[in-house]
C-alpha cells in the first residue's frame, strides 16, 4: 500500500478541489438551513448540500484510495447512489407530511398555491 504522503502532484490537488468544493457546497446548504425562516425554504437548501456535497467528497475519495492502493476502489459509487436516491425521496416525504399537516390544521404557513390569482 502507497503511503499518502507518496501521492503524485496531480492526485492530491485534485483529490483537495473535489474535497474542497464537496466541503464548501454542504456548507452552503448549512448555511441556507439556518437563514431561512419557514420549513419550506428550509428544506431545499440542506437538500441540495447533501447531493452535491456528497459527490465532491465521494469523488475526492474515488481519486484518492484508487491512486493509493493502484487499483479501482468503487464502493464508494454504492454510497453515492444510495445518497442520491434516498435524499431526494425523504424531502419529498417530509414536504408533502409538513403540507398534509398544515393543510388539516387549516394553518396559515402554508406556502401560496400556483392557481390562486
Amino acid at each position: 500500500m502507497m503511503n499518502a504522503a507518496e501521492l503524485p502532484l496531480w492526485a492530491a490537488l485534485l483529490t483537495s478541489f473535489f474535497l474542497l468544493l464537496g466541503a464548501t457546497v454542504t456548507l452552503i446548504g448549512c448555511i441556507g438551513l439556518v437563514r431561512f425562516k419557514t420549513f419550506y425554504e428550509r428544506i431545499h437548501a440542506p437538500t441540495m448540500g447533501t447531493s452535491w456535497g456528497m459527490g465532491g467528497i465521494v469523488l475526492a475519495s474515488i481519486i484518492f484510495f484508487t491512486v493509493t492502493e493502484t487499483r479501482p476502489v468503487l464502493h464508494e459509487v454504492l454510497i453515492a447512489v444510495f445518497v442520491t436516491v434516498t435524499t431526494p425521496v425523504t424531502l419529498m416525504l417530509l414536504s408533502r407530511a409538513a403540507l398534509y399537516r398544515d393543510r388539516t390544521d387549516d394553518s396559515r404557513k402554508l406556502p401560496p398555491s400556483g392557481d390562486e390569482a
